[in-house]
């Protein structure tokens, strides 16, 4: 079993341009052996807002992240090389839907696409085999793989407010319905065109300066894993609730 703790703080430079900085804690308790506890690398992203358009509910982003590698633990998988993800990221709202669909307006539809090219094509490890008395080697491959997801997401704020009151009291009236779909896909070396991924189907709930979720994690395959597990969401919108000082751009 496996537990982790993420936080990412992003800070706008310009209205178009922000930057990111995230780690992770893991919590490592095999079924076998002993439990370990430690940080996931280092990672930090830049992000510009490419296209935006308001007539149809419309943008699209550029990003670039690095895990810095050997900033975590190698104890919880930290990998001692960096690895650098260029992506392009995309919404979608359907609120220009034509009237005759009313109840199709309040769907958005995000997502993103995302290559992960490893610093290093490999690891190679030197082991003394007692049985037989020389030093072997282990290699392992990093492969460069592609990571691509979306997510289907239905406002009932938007329903009740522009397309029919359906009597939604608080709570309700501030949730948000989803189903993500996150995927990654092998490219080369040696395991080329595999897939894993998972379906997470969950629940948003949105505040003015707070945003809490919570998802299932289903694997697509074997290959992913067999257990279903869980993920909670906390989200501060530190621009609104410190539009003066923190959530201020730095170069307006």
């Amino acid at each position: 079993m496996s537990t982790e703790i993420a936080a990412e703080y992003t800070k706008r430079l310009t209205p178009r341009l922000g930057l990111s900085l995230g780690g992770t804690f893991r919590h490592l308790a095999p079924d076998e052996g002993d439990t370990d506890n430690g940080f996931g690398n280092l990672e930090v992203g830049a992000k510009y807002q490419l296209v935006t358009s308001a007539r149809y509910e419309a943008l699209l982003s550029l990003g670039l992240t690095a895990e810095v590698g050997g900033t975590g633990s190698r104890s919880v998988g930290a990998d001692s090389f960096s690895t650098l993800s260029p992506s392009l990221f995309f919404g979608k709202g359907f609120g220009d839907l034509p009237e005759t669909v009313p109840f199709l307006r309040p769907f958005a539809l995000t997502g993103v696409l995302a290559g992960n090219i490893p610093t290093s094509r490999e690891t190679v490890t030197t082991r003394f085999d007692p049985d037989s008395g020389t030093f072997m080697q282990e290699i392992e491959r990093h492969p460069i793989t592609l990571s691509w997801g979306v997510t289907l997401q239905y406002n009932l704020q938007y329903l009740q407010a522009f397309v029919k009151d359906v009597g939604l009291g608080t709570p309700f009236n501030r949730m948000i319905p989803l189903v993500e779909l996150a995927l990654e896909t092998c490219l080369n070396r040696g395991c080329g065109g595999q897939t894993t991924g998972t379906v997470n189907p969950g629940l948003i709930w949105f505040g003015k300066y707070l945003q809490l979720g919570v998802e299932a994690i289903i694997p697509i395959n074997e290959r992913t894993g067999k257990n279903v597990g869980i993920r909670g969401l906390v989200h501060l919108f530190i621009d609104d609730l410190f539009p003066h000082s923190l959530g201020r751009p730095l170069f307006p």
